[in-house]
């Protein structure tokens, strides 16, 4: 028996049966059992398993909620594995304490001089030469012999309780892997400030499955549980990849039918980078992962995901074409009513309506991020353009001022950087869609 919520976009209206919910949004049709069982869910009352379900759990429409007990998992049952290269023994112990349970913790330096030291209570296992945290992380995973691994960068804060209600969710023998939230560490200077508010690894207070194309489509690997014998199947991390290997292998653990999940009812804090430059350089690390992961994922790293029809509103906007841009966006959403069958008129309005919103968000996001260098070049020349760059920036200058600009160029440098080293312009390419799918079943 398990307690779940509603995601934030799930929806049924009274009488209704039609769910609407998840990411990307997905329509189901409920029977009279499915009806009941989904008022239970709603009404926040244990449920047993059922297709209803798993279907729910894996369109990103309900979530498990922690606290009911029933892990066959403890403290005992994880290795803790940290890869270091150059960190201090103080850290070293800090990290080690806040493991105090775990079946070991497993210090791998990656070949840092001169060689770590001064941890007791822990293996080490030294790398001859520096290979990245991939290489280093399967080296934990190939040391360990519990059943969960819980992968911990040298530069988290661990709260004390961090690791138990994360078990939780491995009741669930679908799951792999489970995250916490990674909120920036708190500090009085500018930067702290920044990344407090701004931070690529804080995906927020909501909880999310994660799969590439939702709105969770990725979670740092700074501090990760998974399960071993599922990241064993898939071959652990991509040793090839000194950037963007923990967004791969969530997506392979997915693709293999695995279930990831993001809880931020648990939240362990991120050291800052410590100084501008040093994270300005930072995204530009992440940026330049684009291109190789959209090689190993194809459409999974598209800048843009929206449907064709709002594509089309906002470019006849843009074009200097008001009247038309209405009129497309007014029948695009006139046109959703009938396809919803049994969803009020007005709430598929509103769906269309904020769909074309977001897909005008997305955008902006990637003028001023992936696509930036050629808006850059346009606005050169041409008057519009340099109004794009203008309505681009002005989300970003409302949220974090100048510095989430030159954030996200940054984050947009690297992407193309990648895309010529990799001669792949995979990760510049929008994903136009059509509008969102209906799930075939009637559970």
């Amino acid at each position: 028996m398990t307690t779940f919520a509603l995601d934030a976009s799930t929806m049924r209206s009274a009488g209704s049966d039609v769910v609407i919910g998840g990411s990307p949004l997905r329509l189901f049709r409920l029977t009279a059992t499915g009806a009941a069982l989904f008022d239970q869910l709603a009404a926040g009352e244990d449920v047993t398993d059922s297709t209803l379900v798993d279907r729910l759990l894996d369109t990103g429409a309900i979530h498990p909620l922690l606290g009911g007990g029933g892990s066959p998992f403890e403290p005992a049952d994880v290795t803790v594995v940290i890869p270091a290269f150059g960190a201090d023994a103080s850290t070293l112990r800090r990290l080690r304490a806040a493991c105090a349970g775990a079946a070991a913790v497993v210090i791998v330096d990656d070949a840092s001089e001169p060689p770590l030291a001064g941890v007791t209570d822990s293996t080490m296992l030294r790398l001859g030469t520096n290979v990245g945290p991939a290489v280093a992380r399967n080296a934990g995973l190939g040391a360990a012999t519990t059943p969960l691994i819980a992968f911990i960068d040298t530069d988290v804060c661990l709260s004390p309780g961090w690791l138990e209600p994360l078990l939780d969710h491995f009741a669930d023998e679908r799951v792999a892997l489970v995250a916490p939230r990674i909120a920036s560490a708190p500090g009085t200077s500018a930067l702290a400030r920044y990344e407090q508010r701004c931070s690529p690894l804080d995906l927020g207070a909501e909880r999310a499955r994660i799969a590439p194309g939702t709105r969770v489509g990725y979670v740092p690997a700074a501090a990760l549980v998974v399960r071993a014998a599922a990241l064993r199947e898939i071959g652990g991390f991509d040793r090839a990849l000194r950037v963007g290997e923990d967004v791969d292998v969530v997506w392979r653990l997915a693709g293999a039918g695995w279930r990831c999940r993001y809880e931020p009812s648990v939240v362990v804090h991120h050291q800052p980078r410590s100084s501008w430059r040093r994270l300005l350089s930072q995204r530009v690390a992440y940026g330049s992962s684009a291109a190789p992961l959209a090689r190993r994922h194809p459409g999974a790293v598209a800048p843009v995901r929206i449907s064709g029809w709002s594509a089309g509103a906002w470019a006849l906007l843009l074009s200097g074409h008001p009247r038309a841009a209405l009129a497309v966006a007014g029948g695009t959403s006139a046109a959703l009513v009938p396809k919803l069958t049994g969803v009020p008129a007005a709430v598929s309005v509103r769906l269309a309506a904020t769909g074309h919103l977001r897909a005008g968000q997305q955008l902006g996001a990637a003028a001023r991020r992936a696509w930036w260098p050629a808006v850059a070049a346009a606005a050169v020349v041409s008057r519009r353009a340099r109004w794009l760059a203008l309505l681009a920036a002005a989300p970003a200058l409302l949220d974090g001022g100048p510095l989430r600009i030159l954030d996200d160029m940054a984050y947009g440098a690297g992407v193309w950087k990648g895309a010529i080293t990799e001669r792949c312009i995979a990760a510049l390419r929008p994903d136009l869609r059509s509008w969102p799918h209906r799930a075939r079943d009637h559970p």
